[in-house]
């Protein structure tokens, strides 16, 4: 055997035992929305060139407004079991994982799961796209990463989702093109607000997220405020 085929089995011995014990999956790259339509591919890239905001807003340009209709009735419930795998009509729909580790898993990096489970992640680095933090997670601190709804339940709620069948409803909550893993503390000052009332810290990925914000509210027949759609624009221009 020559030294260079020597070197070459040596080099492929190394990359072997590097990936023994880590994720089934490569590092995840963020994607943008106007490239991920169904929102299986990870994370929340900036869009950029002038050509793709034109797009972003003649997409936001298509939304209905409306004012905020009432909160009467709304629970998490309304929309199912909290990250159940129940949903039927979109990517990842009962595939025997919780919603949660579906995201876990497409945007995390080295991603680690239980022993003898394929779906629960136990530990992971994301790179959060609302704040920029690189977050190195563990299910010990488990509210450090969390899932966002893009377009949050409580919004759709008012916007609608009440005359909605319980399985456009099901599958509204467990889309993963209207969740995103991020940085939990910025999750928590989101709370149920439209793009008027907050937007990310990172100002860079705004026009990503008003974008995909849109492109859920699209898909679902969601109306936004007039305030929101102005915001929306603003973002991209």
């Amino acid at each position: 055997m020559s030294t260079k085929d020597a070197l070459a089995l040596l080099a492929g011995a190394i990359i072997a035992v590097s990936f023994v014990g880590t994720a089934r999956t490569p590092p995840a790259t963020a994607a943008s929305p106007l490239g991920n339509a169904s929102g299986t591919l990870p994370g929340l890239a900036p869009i950029i060139s002038n050509a793709d905001r034109a797009r972003a807003r003649a997409l936001i340009q298509r939304l209905p407004t409306r004012g905020l209709g009432s909160n009467a009735g709304y629970e998490r419930t309304r929309y199912g079991e909290n990250w159940a795998d129940t949903a039927s009509g979109v990517p990842y729909a009962r595939n025997g994982c919780r919603t949660r580790d579906d995201l876990l898993a497409r945007d995390g990096r080295d991603v680690e799961y239980r022993a003898g489970s394929r779906c629960e992640v136990v530990s992971m680095t994301l790179e959060d796209p609302y704040t920029g933090r690189i977050i190195h997670w563990h299910k010990d601190n488990a509210d450090e990463v969390q899932v966002d709804h893009v377009v949050p339940l409580n919004y759709g709620w008012r916007m609608g989702a009440p005359r909605w069948p319980m399985s456009k409803r099901l599958d509204f909550a467990n889309d993963p093109l209207n969740l995103l893993p991020v940085d939990g503390d910025a999750n928590e000052q989101k709370d149920a607000a439209g793009p008027s009332g907050w937007l990310p810290p990172q100002r860079r990925v705004r026009c990503a997220y008003v974008t995909r914000f849109a492109q859920v509210a699209v898909k679902y027949g969601v109306p936004v405020t007039p305030a929101d759609k102005k915001a929306m624009l603003a973002q991209c221009r």
